[in-house]
């Protein structure tokens, strides 16, 4: 099975983090983290400082490195590196979305999340909430 290499920002600003909403393919109107394929030759900061400025023309921080997920789609195995970042400017366009929220710990489960981004919700929430009980 083909490998796809991806990297995702979860974009925090206060207690919420940056979901967004896909506007085409198989899996359109899925929510997400923004990010994108790593290029050959790229790191996977650079690339996805690269993916958010192409797909939100705005410029990130990546802040630390959270985890890699390793999920099996059934085209296709996808090895995605999830980054925590933050803005650097305040200004988002969505170039490739149809949607996008800011989503709290308590609303993450609002939305019907890519299978692979969905296993993030555990460690996102106690990123942005870290003194929950």
């Amino acid at each position: 099975m083909k490998t796809i290499e991806v990297v995702a920002a979860i974009i925090q600003k206060g207690n919420k983090i940056f979901a967004t909403q896909r506007g085409y393919g198989e899996w359109k109107d899925y929510w997400e983290y923004p990010g994108g394929k790593v290029e050959p030759g790229e790191g996977l900061e650079q690339a996805l400082v690269r993916e958010i400025r192409e797909e939100l023309d705005t410029e990130i921080n990546v802040d630390k490195f959270l985890t890699t997920i390793e999920w099996d789609y059934p085209a296709f195995h996808l090895r995605m590196h999830c980054f925590m970042c933050s803005l650097l400017t305040e200004a988002l366009h969505l170039n490739e979305h149809e949607d996008a929220r800011w989503l709290s710990a308590a609303n993450l489960g609002s939305v019907k999340w890519l299978p692979a981004d969905e296993i993030l919700l555990p460690l996102v929430e106690n990123e942005i909430n870290p003194d929950r009980d």
